[in-house]
This record gives C-alpha cells, sequence and structure tokens, in this order.
C-alpha cells in the first residue's frame, strides 16, 4: 500500500480522472474545479477519498457535496472529508484580488445618463 501523502503519478491521476466522470452536471462541475485546482499536487491519500465518494449515487454525491447530509459510516474518515472540504471551496476562494467598483469599466454614454 503507497503512502497516503505520497504524490499520485500521471497515469493513476488519468486513471481517476476517468473514474470521475458522472451522470449529473453538477457533480461534474464540482469535480472539474476540483482537479483544475488540486490534480497537479493530489495525493495517493486524496485519491483514495476521491475513489470512495465516487462508489456514491449521483445525487448522493451531490448531497454531499452540496453539504445536505454529512459523511457517515465508512465515508467518515480523514481521506473523504478532506477531498469534501477541497471540492466544496467556493471559487471566490481562488481569486487573490478583489474588485473595486469605480475600477470596473462604465458604459457609454454613462454621463449622458447621469
Amino acid at each position: 500500500m503507497q503512502n497516503a501523502s505520497q504524490a499520485l503519478d500521471a497515469r493513476a491521476l488519468a486513471r481517476l480522472k476517468w473514474r470521475c466522470r458522472r451522470g449529473l452536471l453538477e457533480n461534474d462541475l464540482f469535480i472539474e474545479r476540483f482537479f483544475a485546482r488540486h490534480g497537479a499536487s493530489l495525493t495517493v491519500g486524496q485519491a483514495r477519498g476521491l475513489e470512495a465518494l465516487m462508489e456514491l449515487a449521483d445525487h448522493d454525491l451531490l448531497n454531499l457535496l452540496l453539504g445536505r447530509e454529512r459523511a457517515e459510516g465508512e465515508l467518515a474518515i480523514d481521506e473523504v472529508q478532506n477531498v469534501l472540504a477541497l471540492m466544496r471551496m467556493p471559487e471566490s476562494a481562488d481569486r487573490s484580488f478583489s474588485v473595486i467598483d469605480d475600477q470596473l469599466p462604465l458604459p457609454r454614454n454613462h454621463h449622458d445618463h447621469v
């Protein structure tokens, strides 16, 4: 058995991405964002957590991702909890900047409407 903190190799990552294809668009969006953010640094332990989540039916997975339900039983382990936390992280957490209203471009003829 591999060490949970060991980096996932490229072949295992490709297999995992294939395994994570779902039939529900909402799940696919969570999963695609997860791989975009964390795919390059995914560990063996995180891969095991993700594999455990992929055993769920689509609607059960979505309920976990949305926080409607809690991971229980076999899913109440650190590897799954870690992956769920990463998958639930809002998109805004990726941004390292903020937009200030007065920096947004004004529409054409803005002064004509004032």
